[in-house]
């Protein structure tokens, strides 16, 4: 499932990162990897705050597709 489909609050595991290679190079520098842990910490207007390790990141809706848990 993408992750823009994710509740707020939820703890979910990275399953796939898809994409550009350059789309998928720009994630794994902010942190996001494939069996890695993130949640969901708010969504405003079909765009994400989630948290990843220690930090907060904001996804836009696009971005966020890409990312499946």
């Amino acid at each position: 499932m993408p992750l823009n489909y994710a509740s707020t609050g939820e703890t979910l595991t990275v399953k796939r990162i898809g994409g550009t290679p350059e789309v998928k190079k720009h994630l794994e520098n902010l942190g996001f990897r494939v069996g890695g842990e993130i949640s969901v910490v708010t969504t405003l207007n079909g765009n994400l705050i989630v948290k990843v390790k220690e930090s907060r990141i904001a996804l836009s809706d696009t971005l966020a597709q890409k990312i499946a848990v």
